[in-house]
């Protein structure tokens, strides 16, 4: 195959082979099989920026793999990859940057590209998707059929989803890496045990902290009597240690030699230094070697006490970060016997996986950052309209850090009502997220300029959801707000949703219990029903999704009397407060929350 290397010259040639970033490549391709993740970021490009195809491409030496896509058509959808002439995304790794070509047919660098014939590709924008390192393996990218103008916004959201990727692009390379690491050890049936056991303990947390204390369990079960795990953050950065001795009569020396060793950062800087350029450093005579350079008086006494022999001081790396940035200090009692070269190569492992999950701790944090920060960017910005007030919050579920389907929404009708929305789309993640952004949309086009009832607008809703395929089923409740001539009238319809509350001037609150109708997305079998209140001025009405009433340890009606008694109790609070009151109710924290408060003077 003759590749077009006049149009990218002998330097972008040289990035494109560069060993490590084919490495990496080649490390997270799944073959031709799909893969839901990178399929689902590339729905989210195909839904979000309303281009005809999106695509998770990783570029190899000689051809372009498509580890996720939409729209790209057969055969090169089926086989998923294509050759490197066809590839638009070349440019993004050689340049090192986003790249956004409002028609290729025009541009020098693409206007030769077979896939313009192939798949009527002429509009491309395509953001970096890097490695741990930096290098870029490839580009998630958004190709349209139609010349096109990319706006800032969507190629911010590109840039953003992008982001995305490389986290997960990260994650498979360490898991990869992990995964070659252990295929290459060679380790008695004992510290095999030991690897497997500390694999479980570490996987079951996401907390730095809880992660060292389960690691010293072990080590301590199976190689040593006591041992220090201590984690720096750069030179500033927070130190983390943790200590953990045996004997379960030395946990209080072993939480002072914690709390020592965060004041010595000398010591742990030390420690640090000590293994940064080693693989390990084993000692058969830790009192004279490794506690001689402790400088912390009480914290020499306290090694003494524990019984300072044998050592192994070991550094904790990650294939994300290099070099060392912790350490794991094993210690055995004077009369013990030295560390053996196995206990080493098993102590080695155990550094890179501890070191594997405070990286994946940190990586959760930043996937979590991101994923609100994408779900906040789904959500409205609640309009100013005279004599409502709107107040909403959302509050992302505590057990993951994925994007969820909440979301609530409000806007004003040119007859002067005003239509308010609540919906929960089922899932936590970016699919849901795409389909709660579908949802959101087609509500407001469904219902903005018409003056009918909320049952026939979620009649006309399951109608488009069904037609168009939006895929998933969501609970929603949608209600209009007017003026009456002594306050205001709300029509509003459920589809298998909480029941909206409504606090009254006086602190009494009424629970808008309907028969249940099925959630939208259903093939719907009878037109949808529409209820009708009056309601006095100074009211509250409230919307939520199951989020803030819904508990393994109790009824539905049992969590909707709860909120329902936090808002007679906060009558009179400014609706800010009462939004902080309801959602400190709402203690299980396994679902996300929309919570919508519509103060109507």
């Amino acid at each position: 195959m003759v590749l077009q290397w006049d149009v990218i010259g002998d330097a972008g040639r040289s990035v494109l082979a560069d060993p490590p970033r084919l490495r990496s490549v080649r490390r997270i391709i799944a073959g031709p099989r799909p893969d839901e993740a990178f399929d689902r970021l590339a729905m989210l490009v195909n839904k979000l920026v309303d281009a005809p195809m999106g695509v998770v491409s990783l570029v190899d030496v000689d051809r372009q793999h498509l580890a996720g896509h939409v729209g790209v058509p057969d055969p090169l959808g089926t086989v998923r990859e294509m050759p490197l002439t066809h590839s638009f995304s070349r440019h993004v790794v050689v340049a090192g940057e986003m790249l956004a070509i409002s028609d290729v047919r025009a541009d020098p660098r693409t206007r030769d590209n077979p896939s313009i014939q192939e798949l009527g590709a002429l509009a491309y924008a395509g953001a970096p998707i890097t490695d741990p390192d930096g290098l870029i393996v490839g580009a998630l990218c958004a190709i349209d059929r139609e010349p096109r103008v990319w706006t800032p916004s969507e190629i911010t959201l590109i840039r953003e989803l992008a982001e995305v990727c490389s986290s997960e692009v990260c994650l498979r390379i360490a898991r990869a890496a992990a995964d070659e690491a252990r295929q290459g050890a060679e380790s008695a049936h004992q510290q095999l045990e030991v690897l497997a056991e500390l694999t479980e303990s570490l996987a079951a947390t996401m907390d730095v902290e809880e992660a060292m204390r389960r690691l010293g369990d072990v080590v301590t079960t199976r190689l040593a009597d006591w041992c220090v795990v201590t984690v720096t953050d750069g030179p500033r950065g927070p130190a983390h240690v943790s200590a953990t001795h045996r004997d379960p009569a030395r946990a209080a020396d072993m939480a002072r030699l914690a709390e020592l060793g965060v004041r010595s950062r000398a010591d742990l800087r030390a420690m640090v230094r000590a293994v940064r350029r080693t693989r390990a450093l084993r000692t058969t005579d830790g009192a004279a070697d490794l506690q001689s350079r402790l400088h912390d008086a009480e914290l020499a006494e306290i090694t003494a006490r524990a019984g300072f022999g044998a050592s192994l001081l070991v550094p904790i790396t990650s294939p994300v970060r290099q070099p060392a940035f912790g350490a794991v200090l094993l210690v055995k009692e004077p009369e013990r016997a030295a560390f053996t070269a196995a206990e080493e190569r098993t102590a080695a492992e155990i550094g890179r996986r501890a070191g594997l999950a405070v990286e994946n701790s940190r990586l959760y944090r930043e996937q979590r950052h991101v994923a609100e920060v994408l779900q906040r960017s789904l959500l409205t910005e609640l309009p100013v309209i005279p004599g409502v007030g709107l107040h909403a919050r959302y509050v992302p579920a505590q057990d993951g850090t994925a994007v969820g389907g909440d979301w609530y929404d409000a806007f004003a009708q040119p007859d002067g009502s005003v239509v308010v929305a609540v919906g929960d789309v089922a899932g936590h993640d970016i699919e849901a997220a795409a389909t709660m952004g579908q949802m959101r949309n087609l509500v407001r086009g469904n219902a903005y300029g018409r003056l009918d009832d909320p049952g026939v607008l979620l009649s006309d809703l399951d109608q488009a959801l069904q037609g168009l395929r939006v895929p998933g089923a969501a609970t929603a409740v949608l209600a209009r707000v007017c003026r009456s001539w002594s306050g205001w009238s709300v029509s509003f319809a459920s589809a298998g949703h909480p029941p909206p509350l409504l606090l009254l001037p006086d602190g009494t609150v009424q629970t808008w219990w309907v028969p249940p109708e099925p959630l939208l997305g259903l093939p719907p079998r009878e037109p949808r029903s529409t209820s009708h209140r009056f309601v006095p001025p100074g009211s509250t009405l409230v919307l939520y999704t199951d989020g803030l009433v819904e508990d393994r340890e109790r009824l539905l009606d049992e969590g909707v009397a709860a909120i329902a008694e936090v808002l007679r109790a906060g009558a009179g609070l400014p609706p800010d407060e009462l939004c902080e009151r309801l959602l400190a109710a709402a203690t299980s924290g396994n679902d996300d929350i929309a919570l919508l408060l519509v103060g109507l003077d």
